[in-house]
């Protein structure tokens, strides 16, 4: 735990995120000290917090059914697995198939951490099996309407609601890769006005940025040359809780029927279904979006079951072809 995540960058992560308190001493808690140093080894602070509320939940269930941590076996991952099927405190209802999975994949990882680590000997999640998550995405995506109606609800707003509003609606952005670029990640390539970015996992990326956005940009940042490139009236940056608070206040604005299941994501989800439709190539519009695996970005093709573009139709064709050539042959010998 020693190294390059000082004392302050620790507590200012697990502090009040990560497991129910252990004690007075927390940073002598072996489970903590685990959790802690996994949560910082990733690199996106959307994944350290999500990752934190993740181990949280199972620490609290650990501290109520008097289980450790780091002596976890397989049958208590798979009681903490079928108690998130039954209805939770919060909600009344059953946790969703898919924050299920995700929990234990947090989990899996967290164990596979301190297994190479020399932490731990073996981890509790070999072996479980995880609920398989439909292929469809679950997040809500808005239509080619909708989208003016938000854009419009931001212009309204103000000019920084607009330019945020834009940028992840054209261009499909996380919006921790939005909130954590300054001015000067601003930058011209090629003739293109563009963007440097911070994908998920570290990556870097470059996204060209259309006519609208620049001009929604220029307008919000008046000549502005250096510091964040979103912030607030007191020149800090803008952080994400106030982003989804913005968002969901201009769908309700805007009259969408489903404000308040909207958030950041329902733009980059509405970028991809959007590209898909208007006839990108979908390697194309995986590398758009920095999805790492093409079968992310199928989650959102609306048309993919479209019977029209089966391949039957194509095969059927193929065949035919054939069969007309070979008689041809036949006819002329």
């Amino acid at each position: 735990m020693t190294g390059q995540h000082d004392r302050t960058a620790i507590e200012a992560v697990a502090v009040g995120e990560l497991p129910a308190d252990p004690g007075p001493d927390r940073r002598d808690d072996p489970a903590w000290r685990l959790a802690t140093a996994f949560v910082l080894s990733r690199r996106s602070r959307h994944t350290q917090r999500a990752y934190a509320c993740d181990i949280r939940d199972f620490y609290s269930w650990c501290a109520r059914t008097g289980v450790d941590p780091m002596r976890a076996r397989r049958v208590h991952i798979d009681a903490y697995a079928h108690s998130l099927g039954q209805p939770q405190p919060r909600t009344g209802r059953p946790a969703a198939e898919s924050t299920i999975a995700r929990r234990l994949s947090t989990l899996a990882g967290l164990y596979a951490y301190g297994v190479a680590e020399e932490i731990l000997d073996r981890s509790p999640l070999t072996g479980v099996v995880r609920p398989l998550v439909g292929q469809d995405s679950t997040s809500t995506g808005l239509d080619r309407d909708e989208v003016g109606r938000l854009l419009a609800a931001a212009a309204t707003d103000g000019a920084r609601a607009h330019a945020l509003i834009s940028l992840l609606a054209h261009n499909g952005l996380r919006v921790d890769e939005a909130l954590s670029r300054d001015v000067e990640h601003l930058q011209t390539e090629r003739g293109h006005q563009v963007l440097r970015l911070r994908r998920k996992g570290g990556h870097t990326a470059t996204a060209p940025l259309a006519p609208p956005v620049l001009h929604a940009l220029d307008v919000y940042l008046a000549g502005r040359t250096s510091g964040p490139l979103f912030s607030t009236r007191t020149g800090r940056r803008v952080d994400e809780p106030a982003a989804w608070r913005l968002i969901r206040r201009l769908a309700r604005r805007a009259g969408l029927p489903q404000a308040d299941r909207i958030n950041p994501h329902s733009l980059r989800h509405t970028f991809v279904t959007a590209a898909l439709d208007a006839g990108v190539a979908l390697r194309d519009v995986q590398d758009g979006a920095g999805h790492s695996d093409p079968r992310t970005t199928r989650k959102y093709d609306r048309s993919r079951h479209n019977l029209d573009r089966h391949p039957s139709y194509a095969v059927s064709s193929f065949y035919a072809t054939g069969q007309a050539a070979a008689a041809a042959d036949r006819d002329s010998s």
